[in-house]
């Protein structure tokens, strides 16, 4: 899936933690006004990038009271986006899931402490092997609430850990959703090589971690 040497090279040339190397259009996402997502049926949804969707994916279909996690693409300044031309590492883009979820069941703060308990949070451009812009780290936020939310979580977190946080915190605009083929991909590929060399292990680490947080059938 990732072409990591020509993925090293764009980071070093597009990097969203240096503001002078950001162009007008991104800028633009950057300070835009959030976009809230009406619930549906009683079901929220939010939207989060930490590296490859993939793996992403599959550690937030694990936590209770989320109902459906789509993989696709947020946070760029562009409409025409495909996993091709967000590789390029010129359309803002990061690879994204959208996490339908009962608010009932599992709050916006919590789904937050999964973001950050299923990463490595300093790193800076990518996850484990993945590196690149596409694979920065990003929490979208709808509205005010939510963004104290992230920013006090992300705060404690700096001062735990006495370190840089690398996620930024994008008013959420809108979701791209990814082909078929990216969808349910680790579900589907349990034997692919990449699946079972970094995407199983970091869910598995996850599931460690967050015991309380899994559905039933997750508890194994």
């Amino acid at each position: 899936m990732k072409k990591i040497l020509s993925i090293l090279i764009l980071s070093v040339v597009f990097s969203c933690h240096n503001q002078a190397q950001v162009n007008p259009k991104q800028k633009a996402v950057i300070e835009a006004e959030p976009t809230e997502v009406p619930l549906e049926n009683g079901k929220a949804k939010a939207y989060f990038a930490s590296g490859c969707f993939w793996c992403v994916e599959a550690i937030y279909q694990s936590v209770k009271g989320v109902e459906e996690v789509y993989s696709g693409f947020s946070g760029g300044h562009t409409d025409d986006i495909t996993y091709e031309k967000s590789h390029s590492g010129t359309t803002g883009h990061a690879e994204a899931v959208e996490v339908i979820y009962d608010p009932k069941v599992v709050s916006f703060s919590t789904l937050v402490d999964v973001y950050f308990g299923s990463q490595n949070p300093t790193q800076v451009n990518g996850q484990g092997p993945d590196n690149g812009p596409q694979y920065r780290s990003i929490i979208f936020y709808q509205n005010d609430e939510q963004k104290k939310i992230i920013e006090e979580k992300k705060a404690a977190l700096a001062k735990k850990l006495d370190a840089t946080i690398a996620a930024e915190v994008y008013p959420f605009q809108k979701f791209y959703k990814a082909s078929a083929y990216h969808q349910d991909f680790e579900k589907r590929n349990p034997n692919q090589s990449y699946v079972r060399a970094v995407s199983i292990p970091r869910l598995n680490r996850f599931k460690a971690k967050f015991p309380e947080l899994l559905k039933d059938e997750e508890k194994h």
